[in-house]
């Protein structure tokens, strides 16, 4: 995973060693959510863009806003969940989150929680828009929008390649997606407006980045073995970690494990013979292009990174939820492969060190094609008249 934010203080985004503009043309809330990093990955990098296009933005974390430290406990849950009762998780995915005919039940009472101190804060920012990159923000906005305890306008930057319940709210005035059809999903969905704004990455996912050739020769091995990346993302979690990075040993490959901020993880899978174990690392665009493939879980920003850097993308053993829908929606979109075993695994890793495929890693040539964020949010702020 790139590297995130911890939860906590408001947070001013702004264009690295970029001056400032004049003046700003709007000032829009950001509200991300500290669930693992991804989320603030796309919000700072929102941030950015708006700030280079002359606008303003504050970015808040939506967990921060919920009452009696409800956020920090809603955040510990799901992490130890999802870490050690995967069985849970899914659970709860199947009954809050996925798509579905019927009642059933959603995040409407968080929602309502965190009402009172949103207007706190769109009054103290002077906002023009409130953006959510995280679904319960998506549902808060939407709620005060359709209620009209939401002044100004809200859009939606949906961040899953599957637009699951909680991102839906016919409240929101605009949803960015990652593809045009999940675009039109949504627009079919809500009857409101759905525009692709594709993946919100830095301008350092490309083709052959700078520290490519660094990471090939701290990976070289005697033996001349394919350096293989498998993702954990920034909490540790995967499914049999040890057990896939055995057998990829055996195969002939070198498993390369980012455990992320788990260092007993990363101590223990240190261990193993044949196995590269990284904790927390800051140059991921190199990382990733010195590696033959990434065998990824849960179809979130690191694929999304892999994909602009141009290595291939295997989905094996997905975390349950939207890991596993979203593993399988991004191969679905021909942007990835999909692996059902460890056999089908292996396959697909020998395939694509024969043959490696387009420069945007994704088979077939498919790929995510970057849009316009930031010209759909200020045409929604011009719209409304702030």
């Amino acid at each position: 995973m790139p590297s995130g934010r911890e939860a906590g203080a408001r947070r001013p985004l702004a264009g690295r060693g970029r001056p400032a503009p004049a003046a700003a043309v709007s000032r829009l809330l950001v509200l991300s959510a500290s669930m693992g990093s991804g989320h603030d990955a796309v919000a700072g990098e929102l941030g950015r863009r708006l700030h280079d296009a002359g606008h303003q933005a504050v970015q808040l974390d939506v967990l921060d806003m919920l009452p009696a430290r409800i956020g920090p406990l809603l955040r510990a849950f799901y992490r130890s969940t999802v870490r050690h009762t995967p069985f849970v998780y899914a659970a709860i995915y199947a009954v809050f989150f996925r798509n579905g005919s019927g009642p059933r039940p959603g995040s409407s009472p968080l929602a309502v929680l965190a009402e009172d101190r949103l207007r706190q804060e769109v009054t103290r920012t002077r906002a023009d828009a409130v953006v959510a990159v995280f679904h319960l923000a998506a549902q808060l906005t939407g709620r005060m929008r359709a209620t009209g305890g939401l002044r100004v306008p809200s859009a939606v930057v949906v961040t899953d390649f599957v637009a699951h319940r909680q991102w839906l709210h016919p409240g929101n005035d605009l949803n960015l997606c990652l593809t045009p059809a999940i675009a039109r999903e949504m627009r079919q969905t809500l009857r409101r407006p759905a525009v692709a704004c594709g993946p919100l990455l830095p301008h350092r996912f490309r083709p052959h980045p700078p520290g490519e050739e660094r990471w090939r020769r701290s990976l070289a091995t005697a033996d001349g073995r394919p350096a293989v990346l498998l993702s954990a993302g920034a909490w540790g979690v995967g499914s049999r970690l040890a057990e896939t990075a055995h057998l990829l040993s055996a195969a002939g490959y070198l498993p390369v494990v980012l455990c992320g901020q788990d260092r007993r993880l990363a101590a223990r899978l240190a261990r193993e013979p044949g196995v590269r174990a990284l904790g927390w690392v800051d140059d991921m665009p190199g990382l990733i292009a010195a590696c033959a493939a990434l065998i990824d879980n849960a179809a979130g920003q690191t694929a999304l990174e892999a994909l602009a850097v141009g290595t291939p993308v295997v989905g094996y053993r997905p975390i349950p939820g939207h890991g596993a829908e979203g593993v399988r929606s991004m191969a679905a979109h021909g942007l990835s492969h999909y692996a059902a075993d460890p056999w089908q695994l292996l396959q697909r890793l020998d395939q694509l060190t024969i043959r490696r495929p387009a420069a945007d890693g994704a088979p077939g040539g498919n790929r995510l094609v970057p849009g316009d964020v930031v010209g759909p949010l200020a045409g929604l702020v011009s719209a409304q008249g702030h």
